[in-house]
């Protein structure tokens, strides 16, 4: 069965944002099934605009800004 977006259910969503990137910790059920965490990067581009991009490490600051919002999120799963 090909993923379908219409059964992904957004149940949380907190972002942290600074001058040139979004981190937003998300929790999300797929077809009324397990709820997953994910962590999306995005970087902010020349017309001020977001983008994605590939979450890779991340420095102390960084985890140190999302830990309350995956605290947070467990609560929902």
């Amino acid at each position: 069965m090909p993923y379908d977006s219409s059964l992904d259910e957004k149940l949380f969503s907190k972002a942290y944002e600074n001058e040139s990137e979004r981190l937003t910790v998300t929790v999300y059920s797929y077809n009324k099934g397990q709820k997953k965490l994910q962590i999306t990067r995005e970087n902010k581009v020349d017309d001020g605009e977001f983008r994605f991009a590939k979450l890779g490490r991340m420095n102390k600051e960084e985890v140190e800004s999302i830990l309350p919002f995956i605290q947070e999120a467990t609560g929902h799963m």
